[in-house]
């Protein structure tokens, strides 16, 4: 039932002219990134060239591409995950599907599977970028997988938060400005850790998503790092069911 709800989604989000906005847009501005970055390491090779431990074209045009990537999908990400349930609700259909022979576990799942595997396929394009360069070019592979797993948990932690936030209420436009907001505060959290003390800076870097990105933007493979995506992914999963649960009681 997972999988049918999953590809009901998917479905319906490939069937959206929003969506298809979306893939075009983030597109040509990554696209815009990457070549100013390519750019930048031809004009910088010479000098590299005789410096021992210079940075290469992983560090120079594929690691900023990966960071501006996270930025600009947490742009548009609201914009995927804003009607999950929040257009049932208001279209009058929720009612049908919470009766449904299925449990509030396989719907928050399966919806959270179609909206994941629509930004894994964005992730997909965003990564045929870097791998072009193997055409004239080497990559450090340890660098590229650690910041495309960074990535991939970044964008699965936006769809937990902005399916939770799209539960809460029967408006997409809503959904969306309190998702934004969300991973906005969350992203840029600890901005606020340099005129704080050690302990409330070293809270504040922990729950703040960029932090833990950029430690896989730099190669470094953190379980700590992986543990608190995962652990951000369920906790907003879970509040998920416990609100669908509610709305069921309620009926």
């Amino acid at each position: 039932m997972i999988l049918t709800i999953a590809a009901r989604e998917l479905r319906s989000l490939f069937l959206s002219p929003l969506a298809w906005s979306i893939l075009a847009v983030s597109q040509l501005i990554l696209a815009y990134v990457f070549l100013i970055q390519l750019e930048l390491y031809l004009q910088w090779q010479p000098r590299l060239a005789g410096i021992d431990g210079a940075p290469g074209l992983t560090e120079i045009v594929v690691t900023p591409l990966f960071r501006t990537a996270a930025v600009v999908l947490l742009l548009v990400a609201p914009l995927l995950t804003m009607r999950l349930v929040s257009e049932e609700r208001r279209a009058g259909t929720l009612p049908l599907l919470l009766s449904a022979p299925v449990s509030m576990t396989e719907i928050v799942l399966g919806k959270y599977a179609g909206v994941t595997a629509f930004l894994t396929c964005l992730l997909g394009l965003i990564a045929l970028m870097p791998l072009s360069l193997l055409v004239g070019g080497t990559l450090d592979f340890g660098l590229f997988a650690a910041g495309l797993l960074g990535l991939f948990l970044v964008l699965a932690s936006f769809a937990a938060a902005g399916l939770f936030l799209s539960t809460l209420t029967d408006q997409p436009t809503v959904a969306a400005v309190s998702t934004f907001g969300l991973l906005l505060f969350l992203w840029i959290l600890d901005w606020a850790s340099g005129t704080r003390t050690q302990d409330t800076s070293e809270v504040l870097g922990y729950l703040s998503l960029l932090t833990h990105y950029d430690a896989l933007l730099k190669g470094v493979f953190d379980t700590q790092d992986v543990a608190y995506y995962l652990l951000f992914i369920t906790t907003f999963l879970v509040l998920s069911i416990r609100r669908l649960d509610a709305d069921r009681l309620q009926e």
